[in-house]
């Protein structure tokens, strides 16, 4: 039941690191708003959650001596991938960090485009503002206190990576895998060998006659256009 739990855990830790990365990849772009910033701080405190979750019943059953070698390697398995979410989250929650600093939300900047709207300045703004942009500019803060959060949150990811490496000691390069290195890239490689199999069975060898036919109709009705055009041009 452990190991269940654990694997229960340690997928939905995965789910979250890989959508926080996927979030970070988007700041500083077109789709870069405040409500992509409040998304990426809920997504990064659930997967700290979810880490702090996973970690807890890792290292007891790690540190268990009279668990079975199968299934400690079973568990071994899982920490390495649990390691790997860990590393990955800090280097988001970093990347996350520097686009951050980089790509204030609030900072003035010049308009690059002439959109054509004359009139004054009060009253452009006023047509220009609605709920949601005041909304924003009532928390123009929440950059600067987001960010110092996240300088937290990236020190407490690094002494929790730290503590676990020295309650349980497993290296990385010792644990074996359940299958051979490459495996995904032989599956993948066979699973389009096969479809194109199929595409072949489906339409048949290419035939050479029909082929050459293909190409002489083809530079036939390329030599007509051609010619009507010339005629156009000196009638």
């Amino acid at each position: 039941m452990a190991r269940e739990e654990c694997k229960a855990l340690l997928d939905a830790l995965n789910k979250a690191t890989a959508c926080y990365h996927h979030l970070v990849l988007t700041i500083g772009g077109s789709a870069d708003s405040q409500n992509l910033r409040e998304e990426l701080q809920k997504t990064r405190q659930k997967a700290q959650e979810l880490a702090v979750a996973t970690g807890a019943p890792l290292t007891t059953a790690l540190r268990d001596k009279g668990m079975g070698a199968e299934e400690r390697a079973e568990f071994e398995r899982l920490w390495v991938a649990f390691s790997g979410c860990l590393d990955l989250l800090e280097a988001d929650m970093r990347r996350a960090l520097a686009l951050g600093t980089a790509f204030p939300l609030h900072a003035p900047r010049r308009p690059l485009v002439r959109t054509g709207v004359a009139g004054g300045a009060a009253g452009v703004a006023a047509r220009a503002l609605s709920v949601r942009t005041l909304r924003h500019e009532a928390e123009r803060n929440f950059d600067a206190d987001d960010l110092r959060e996240l300088e937290r949150e990236i020190l407490q990811v690094g002494k929790m990576i730290h503590d676990l490496e020295m309650k349980v000691n497993v290296p990385r390069w010792t644990v074996q895998a359940r299958q051979a290195a490459g495996a995904e890239l032989l599956f993948s490689a066979g699973a389009s060998s096969a479809g194109f199999v199929s595409v072949e069975e489906r339409t048949g060898p290419c035939d050479p006659s029909k082929a050459l036919a293909a190409t002489v109709f083809s530079a036939v009705l390329l030599a007509a256009v051609a010619l009507a055009v010339c005629v156009a041009k000196l009638s």
